[in-house]
């Protein structure tokens, strides 16, 4: 074999070992090259070798062979004399691959890639080759289509040139916007791209987490970034000897990141020499051989963090050093000669002493934070003389450490202070913490043992209790409070705050809390949720004068002891009382109140809302109120559904145009005339099942000019003239079940022409007769939506007939208009037999006709030029169908005895018929669906009993 291939060979090696190394990482291929994982490639004499010609961008430099600043300024000379002042040309080319990788597609970066599962040819795919280095810009292919170099055929290449005016500079400022991974990608574009994006000003944040980088490759990667100022080792193998190699090679380093594995005691010995270095961090690391004393001395360096780390000792000698972390860490001893330290971290550091954390503290005495949480030994005596030394320590977190309880602690200058889960604080800890006087966070979250706070902290702005399960009582005094956290305090009773800062109150579920008192000139929310112990006095802390002027939102759900509420509030806007089951009396006098909540108020027997500022309000809920009083001048929708026991009712809300009073069976007349009278603007009222209301009450709707629909469906109602004195304007009727009205009830709307805007009526489950009905039908033809379900006497529906013909006749003489029916339903009619419709009946506009149900149904012949719906569905006993529909779309014939054969005929004329539904029809066979589909083509949905086709 031959020199030539034996370096393909090693090249070839170099790949699978870069592979292997991306493949270590997890993610795609964008995660691993993010953050600079590029590697270069060497020969096994190991001097750096040229990137195959198969692959014009390399991982260790993104560009092919850039190795030096001269380099690059060298390339840049020839680049500015072949393009000619800075103008370079960009051909559309196809690039001769080595052999191997010749079949791979041009588009892969657009189809993407998983590392996880594409083979290592992909890897070379990722990054598309570029010009390799010595290669003219003009790529011109044999006409044999040989390369010379490599012998793969390749296309000839056409030249398409296209100038372009971007300078060094102007590509240096757009490139600073590039990731990692787009530099790469640009790289590919040209050689002037190439070099500009090999700048080392753009790879001098090198990331090596978790990668398995080789000693050889992250030499090589010194070289080439020498001016390197962060870099990242940590999880990559061997970490000392690359911690050396970069603390040897880049001097211009400032952040050093290393951990996963072990750092020798040369390495601490060697990092004085790494001048500008500022931020070093070491992770989960053992220090040393684990049983040594570790020396840090360094003139320059300000952050330390020696994180979750095994060690037996530390030195830290570092003048400069301003933060120091050696969190979780399992040194026993640790001695500091930091002077300028001002935030030290020892939290979870199970192995020092109580001495020890003394000395190294108090050896600090510019210290402003200490966190020494878990660190159960520390004693009120190391805490006495750490605010000895430091005088200026404004953050402590002291929390799990059990053995302090702060008693004769002073720490004037605190802000901060962190006591979670210390059993030594109780309620005698609180006369130490009052000299904190600038204290401003305190967090006292399950301190098992204390009972009572009571603080005045001029500064205090944040405080926390949770699961403090002895704790009784909060008196807190503090003009800049903003935010207190109370909650899972099932023992507290009283609460007593003043703020003008604080802005929203949470305390959810305090079972126990009886007393409430607040001087807060700016809370606005208030959230008492599950406070079962709440008394009603809480009404007045609430109200004006009670301690909160601005207060907007108020939640009392579930306060289950609330029986009598009243409020008297120019702030109030929300309010909610769901589920203040024994709540039986609300008065509120709050004018801008805009939204109550009262579901689940079951037992509210009075309510006063006057004044309210309420849109709309349900009081349907509250089956047991017998007195309602409502002034609200914007109320347009009220709605008493339910109020059976509701007698006495005073509505003046000069807005309201709804309002529901069904099953409001103790409404009387008079209540009703004063409404009408209150409420002039009344459009929709129902009065369904309301008893009690007589022709009095019907005879004071003259003054509800504006009423057009009207509810009276299950009444006791016998004559129905003061309804057609007194709206003029009704379009909307509803009689159903009105089973007192006479046949001459109606009379007045086919005689006299009374209703004349009227375009429903709703006749369900009346008694009227058959005569009736056909007249009502026949000479009204402005209603638009008629509904008869249920009418038992009626038992045709026969306008083909010599009657209905006759009436037809004599309205036609009349000169009528055409009828202006839309939609007639007769579902449930047991006793019609017949429905015919004929052409002359002039139901021009007739576009829904709904007869399921009725069981005696047996003949039904339509002639209807805008007919769209039918519904014959459960008319068991139909026989005979004709339909003369041509705009159809939908007929259901569900539970019908009618064959097949009618069916088939009776769709033939309904060419738009889309939906056809015959399933449980016994005449007709799912097998016979075929004859259906071709008698109507244009079907596009039809069930039969056995599938939906």
């Amino acid at each position: 074999m031959g020199t030539g291939e034996e370096d393909k060979n090693v090249e070839e090696l170099e790949f699978e070992k870069l592979a292997e190394c991306l493949a270590a990482g997890s993610g795609s291929m964008d995660e691993i090259l993010d953050g600079v994982n590029l590697k270069s490639f060497h020969n096994m004499d190991g001097s750096s070798s040229s990137v195959p010609s198969v692959m014009g961008v390399d991982l260790s430099s993104a560009l092919r062979g850039e190795p030096s600043s001269s380099a690059v300024a060298s390339e840049r000379e020839n680049l500015d004399h072949d393009t000619h002042n800075k103008r370079p040309k960009v051909h559309s080319f196809s690039l001769d691959w080595d052999c191997q990788l010749a079949s791979a597609s041009s588009d892969f970066l657009e189809r993407g890639y998983n590392i996880n599962q594409g083979s290592f040819k992909n890897e070379f795919h990722y990054l598309s080759p570029i010009l390799a280095e010595g290669e003219p810009e003009n790529l011109i292919v044999s006409s044999s289509g040989r390369d010379k170099r490599d012998g793969c055929n390749t296309p000839q290449v056409v030249d398409m040139e296209l100038r372009m005016d971007l300078t060094d500079d102007l590509l240096h400022m757009v490139f600073s916007f590039l990731n990692h991974i787009n530099l790469c990608r640009a790289a590919k574009v040209c050689r002037q791209w190439r070099t500009a994006s090999a700048h080392e000003d753009f790879w001098r944040i090198l990331n090596f987490e978790n990668r398995s980088i080789t000693l050889l490759q992250f030499e090589d990667m010194c070289r080439r970034y020498p001016k390197a100022t962060q870099l990242n080792i940590s999880g990559a193998p061997a970490i000392h000897l690359l911690a050396m190699t970069a603390i040897s090679s880049l001097r211009n380093l400032e952040v050093l990141i290393l951990g996963k594995g072990q750092v020798g005691e040369t390495f601490f010995q060697e990092l004085t020499g790494c001048h500008k270095l500022r931020n070093l961090i070491v992770n989960d690391a053992t220090l040393g051989n684990g049983i040594q004393e570790i020396p840090i001395y360094h003139d320059q360096l300000q952050n330390l963090q020696i994180v979750k780390c095994r060690v037996l000792r530390i030195s830290v000698r570092c003048p400069q050093l301003q933060t120091l972390s050696l969190k979780r860490s399992s040194m026993a001893h640790v001695a500091l000669n930091c002077p300028l330290l001002h935030d030290l971290d020892i939290a979870s550091c199970h192995k020092l002493s109580d001495a020890a954390i003394r000395s190294a503290a108090i050896s600090c005495h510019l210290l402003e934070s200490l966190d020494m949480s878990n660190c159960s030994v520390v004693s009120d005596e190391t805490l006495r003389e750490i605010a000895l030394a430091c005088a200026n320590l404004h953050v402590l977190n002291a929390s799990y450490c059990q053995n302090i309880s702060l008693e004769s602690v002073r720490l004037p200058m605190l802000t901060v202070l962190k006591l979670h889960s210390c059993e030594g604080i109780t309620s005698a800890s609180m006369a130490a913490i009052s000299y904190s006087y600038m204290l401003e966070v305190l967090e006292l979250d399950n301190c098992s043992l204390l009972t009572s706070v009571l603080l005045d902290l001029p500064r205090l702005q944040n405080i926390s209790l949770v699961h403090c399960r002895k704790f009784i009582e909060l008196n807190l005094r503090s003009v800049v409070l903003s935010s207190i956290k109370v909650s899972n305090c099932p023992s507290l009773q009283r609460i007593n705050l003043t703020s003008n800062s604080l802005q929203k109150l949470v305390l959810q579920k305090q079972e126990s809390l009886t007393t409430l008192a607040l001087q807060c000139q700016s809370l606005r929310e208030v959230d008492l949720t599950d406070c079962e112990s709440l008394t009603n006095s809480i009404c007045e802390v609430f109200s004006d004068g009670g301690g909160c002027p601005m207060l907007s939102s108020l939640t009392l759900d579930n306060c289950e002891s609330l029986t009598v509420v009243s409020f008297q509030s120019t702030t109030l806007v929300n309010l909610s009382l769901a589920g203040c089951r024994a709540l039986s009396s609300l008065k509120l006098n709050c004018p801008y109140l805009e939204n109550v909540s009262l579901d689940g108020c079951d037992h509210l027997e009075l309510a006063s809302l006057c004044p309210v500022g309420l849109n709309s309000l349900n009081l349907g809920i509250c089956p047991k109120l017998n007195s309602l009083h409502i002034e609200a001048e914007h109320m347009v929708l009220l709605e008493l559904k339910g109020c059976g026991v509701l007698s006495e009712a005073s509505i003046n809300c000069p807005l309201l145009t709804s309002l529901d009073a069904s099953f409001c069976s103790q409404l009387r007349d008079d209540c009703l005339s004063a409404t009408t009278t209150s409420c002039p603007l009344i459009e929709s009222l129902i009065l369904m099942s309301c008893p009690s209301v007589g022709p009095e009450g019907l005879s004071s709707l003259r003054w509800l000019p504006h009423l057009t629909s009207l509810d009276l469906s299950y009444t006791f109602l016998m004559d129905l003239q003061p309804v057609f004195d007194s709206c003029v304007q009704l379009k909307v009727l509803k009689l159903q079940a009105c089973k007192y009205l006479t046949d001459s009830s109606l009379e007045p709307l086919y005689k006299n022409g009374a209703l004349p805007s009227l375009c429903e009526l709703d006749l369900s489950y009346g008694t009227l007769c058959q005569s009736a009905i056909e007249k009502l039908l026949a000479c009204c033809t402005q209603l638009t939506h008629v509904s008869l379900n249920g009418c038992v006497n009626m038992h045709d529906l026969d306008w083909g007939s010599e009657l209905g013909q006759l009436a037809i006749d004599i309205e036609l003489s009349a000169e009528q208009p055409n009828r202006l029916l839309q939609n007639l339903n007769c579902v449930g009619c047991a006793n019609i037999k017949k429905v015919i419709i004929p052409s002359a009946a002039r139901c021009l506009h007739l576009s829904s006709l709904n007869l399921s149900l009725s069981a005696n149904l047996k003949e039904v012949d339509l002639a209807c030029l805008n007919l769209c719906f039918l519904n014959l569905s459960n008319c068991c006993s139909l026989e005979i169908l004709k339909l003369d529909c041509p705009k159809l779309t939908s007929l259901f014939l569900q539970s019908c005895n009618i064959n097949e054969d009618a069916v088939e005929v009776a769709i033939e004329q309904c060419h738009m018929l889309e939906t056809l539904d015959v399933r449980f029809c016994p005449k007709i066979h799912p097998v016979s669906m075929g004859r259906l589909r071709a008698a109507c083509p244009s079907l596009k949905r039809l069930f039969s009993s056995l599938a939906s086709v």
